[in-house]
């Protein structure tokens, strides 16, 4: 019989995914004869056999690649065969540098793993960390690579008999599964109080939380990235003292369901969101809430979208069934990111204690450490797709494929919602949300975050981007970092993170609208059309929004009736005798102020912000005078709308001292007289709204002929506006324009990381 022998060395997401026992699976299936292991360039498989015989085998190979892998490259290669070979095998994983493997993200609880928890003759009924080959943690428990159970934090649990037997069996489940443990071998649970005072362990740790749940006690849970504040949400007075604990008097809080038609019993849910909702990675999902759902009010106040996740591990199915026991037992639970108002999520036990301790009750921990801190996702549906809100736990460190191949680049990201991106040949790798560098822990969460992705990509980058500003964190970490260093301006490096998303090369119109960052030109951006040509890397400004100043710098963007003032300023408006401004009421003193120090121009930067403008209409409109959460004066003014107005607003596009400008100052105008005239606030805010998606409409017509180019690119805080993200694409496809959005990151700022990656690597190319 003629023999032959294939050699395939496969990279990408390939192990922790259950691949080597599937090339076992389908080896034995054909009846050939080999070897698979992990080394540093990838999977190695070789197979020996007839002609038809390996042929079967790639058939089947390709027909039953695991769900969780991710082919990136295959290369193959003939060799000799082996005539004395005489079965397949797995062999032990080869460590060394340069390796192409990727460490697959966090995995929901499979089905297979939720039946052993709900089995009572099962071994692992009600183990709270239950999981196999198909789910589980991963990035969050791996120290290093190769992903072995020696390189996570399962490597202090030694493995009990039984659950060695499954390890080592090709044809188990849970072969291989580095997480795999039982209640004999495994992790353990214990609930305390704030002292640390043990009050009960395993399953009696679980029945007193549900207990505490239900007689409206806030518990903080250790999960998979990190801890979480739960409390029951149909308590009022819970969800109350939840928001004054943790000083978030108007942010959203997320909830988790026990299943999907709990979700739906509570919110109205398009197709495309639940097949979000029941996916792998089990994001947090914003759905509109249906009205009379029975949670306590105030969970989302400012908008009628409601964040609702379902349970993602065997402790979340574990306690959602310990509820479902008791007829009085909360169906939905808050669960928010245990943490104060803008520090990082906790992650260690004697860190919650400490930290938490002024928030929770009660804390439910146990010993297997968390390694890496990450956030739960979030994700909305504009048009029947997805877009991010937050990028993080279920997504990360999943890379992102480019257009090309390059140099390894570091981005370090803005100030607000930062993340770190390096790049690795054709991919770039974004970490999970941060958040905001304006605090010493979330700078120590940015420096370990950047050492740890590059110590499981072992890479070392040639080169690190940062922004202009020169007061940001993140800048002066890369100016101490050693490397050669390339500043690109904010809004440039939002459009190049939309452009490699897409794989696009070339040249396109660039929309960045978003709060502010720093212009080239000393004035805050924010409303920008920009040129971007990522082949001749030529950058150049082509319109913005009227400028106006910001009174107060910083405190205009927490006060947003002081934005209003601005724009009545330039407009030469003043305060009419019969009609008080909405913000006197609160604000008399400070708006006189504010008035000579507009009229003096003193502390009051000049900036083209498109998100500026919103916060301005909001506060013109009474809606929002001082904002506790970003964004929630534009949030509060979109959530008014009178969707059934087909008004619109006149948004003229100018040419103002040599630049193209889109008059958003008429715009403004327009929304002051309607309001003075008394018109009803949720009719302004639709033909705001529908204001300026005509003007930009119109403008990058204008841009499109006067360059010769056809592709539009938008980005930006501000594409997070639910009324912008879908109107604003249509508007530009129905003048014929090919239009280019965020696909695999968020528009804000947690996309700057890539757009500066995807950069230095243009500029490093040979």
């Amino acid at each position: 019989m003629l023999m032959q022998r294939w050699k395939w060395i496969i990279t990408g997401g390939v192990q922790g995914v259950g691949f080597r026992p599937f090339v076992y699976k389908a080896a034995l299936h054909a009846k050939v004869t080999g070897r698979v292991l992990n080394t540093p360039e990838g999977v190695l498989i070789e197979v020996q056999g007839a002609p038809e015989q390996l042929c079967l085998f790639e058939d089947t190979f390709q027909a039953t690649i695991p769900p969780l892998a991710r082919i990136v490259t295959w290369d193959r290669e003939t060799l000799d065969p082996l005539p004395a070979e005489d079965a397949f095998q797995i062999l032990k994983s080869t460590g060394g540098h340069g390796h192409q493997v990727l460490i697959s993200p966090d995995v929901a609880t499979c089905d297979d793993c939720i039946a052993d928890i709900r089995d009572p003759e099962n071994r692992r009924y009600r183990y709270a960390f239950t999981n196999c080959t198909n789910c589980g943690p991963r990035y969050t428990i791996t120290r290093a690579i190769p992903y072995d159970r020696a390189c996570t934090s399962m490597s202090c649990f030694p493995l009990c008999p039984d659950c060695r037997e499954e390890y080592e069996n090709p044809l188990d489940r849970r072969f291989h599964a580095q997480p795999n443990a039982c209640p004999v071998c495994g992790p353990k649970l214990w609930l305390t109080d704030k002292t640390g005072r043990t009050l009960g362990e395993n399953d009696d740790a679980i029945r007193s939380t549900a207990r505490l749940l239900m007689d409206g006690g806030l518990v903080a849970m250790k999960g998979l990235g990190g801890f979480h504040l739960v409390c029951n949400a149909r308590d009022q007075e819970a969800v109350q003292q939840l928001r004054d604990r943790k000083n978030r008097q108007d942010k959203p809080l997320a909830i988790m369901v026990r299943d999907l038609d709990a979700a739906r019993s509570l919110c109205v849910l398009s197709e495309a969101e639940g097949e979000l909702l029941t996916s792998r990675q089990r994001p947090i999902v914003l759905a509109q809430a249906r009205p009379d759902r029975g949670l306590a009010p105030g969970l989302s106040p400012d908008t009628a979208y409601l964040g609702v996740m379902l349970p993602y591990t065997p402790l979340h199915h574990v306690l959602f069934d310990e509820l479902l026991h008791h007829s009085a037992g909360p169906t939905a639970l808050v669960m928010t990111s245990g943490n104060l108002s803008s520090e990082p999520i906790c992650l260690g036990n004697r860190e919650a204690l400490q930290r938490l301790g002024s928030i929770a009750d009660n804390f439910l921990l146990h010993n297997r450490d968390i390694l890496i801190r990450c956030d739960d996702s979030v994700l909305r549906v504009v048009d029947e797709r997805p877009q991010f809100i937050r990028r993080a736990r279920g997504y990360t460190p999943a890379p992102i494929d480019l257009a090309q191949d390059g140099p390894v680049v570091l981005g370090v990201g803005p100030l607000l919602k930062n993340t770190l991106c390096l790049t690795k040949g054709r991919q770039a790798f974004v970490s999970q949300h941060i958040g905001d560098l304006e605090h010493l822990e979330a700078y120590g969460f940015f420096r370990e975050t950047r050492a740890h992705l590059q110590d499981i990509l072992q890479v070392q980058p040639q080169a690190v981007v940062h922004d202009l500003h020169p007061n940001f964190l993140s800048t002066a970490f890369a100016r101490e970092s050693g490397l050669p260093c390339l500043p690109l301006q904010h809004h440039f490096a939002h459009i190049h993170a939309v452009l490699a998303e897409n794989k696009y090369m070339g040249t396109a119109i660039g929309l960045a609208l978003d709060g502010v960052g720093l212009g080239d030109d000393g004035t805050l951006w924010g409303g920008e059309a920009l040129l971007v040509d990522t082949q001749k890397i030529r950058h150049q400004r082509l319109a913005r929004f009227s400028q106006v100043m910001l009174p107060g710098g910083d405190m205009a963007t927490r006060e947003p009736w002081r934005l209003a003032r601005a724009f009545l300023h330039a407009l030469n408006i003043h305060a009419p005798a019969d009609k008080p401004w909405p913000w006197l009421a609160d604000f008399a003193g400070a708006d006189k102020v504010v008035g000579k120090v507009l009229e003096r121009r003193i502390n009051s930067p000049l900036s083209s912000s498109c998100g500026r403008l919103f916060d301005a209409v909001s506060a013109m409109l009474g809606l929002c005078g001082r904002i506790s959460y970003e964004g929630q004066a534009a949030i509060r003014l979109e959530a008014i709308q009178d969707k059934d107005e087909k008004g619109v607003y006149t948004c003229p596009v100018i040419e103002y001292e040599g630049i193209v400008e889109l008059d958003t100052l008429e715009l403004f105008a327009q929304v002051h007289a309607e309001w003075l005239g008394g018109e009803c606030p949720a009719k302004i805010s639709r033909r705001f709204h529908l204001g300026l998606i005509d003007g930009l409409a119109r403008l990058c017509v204008l841009l499109a002929e006067k360059y010769s180019c056809r592709t539009v690119a938008l980005s930006g805080g501000v594409m997070q506006n639910l009324t912008l993200a879908a109107g604003l694409p249509r508007a530009l496809d129905a003048h014929g324009l090919t239009v280019l959005t965020h696909r695999e990151l968020p528009p804000n700022d947690a996309c700057i990381s890539l757009g500066q990656a995807a950069y230095g690597q243009l500029v490093l190319q040979p």
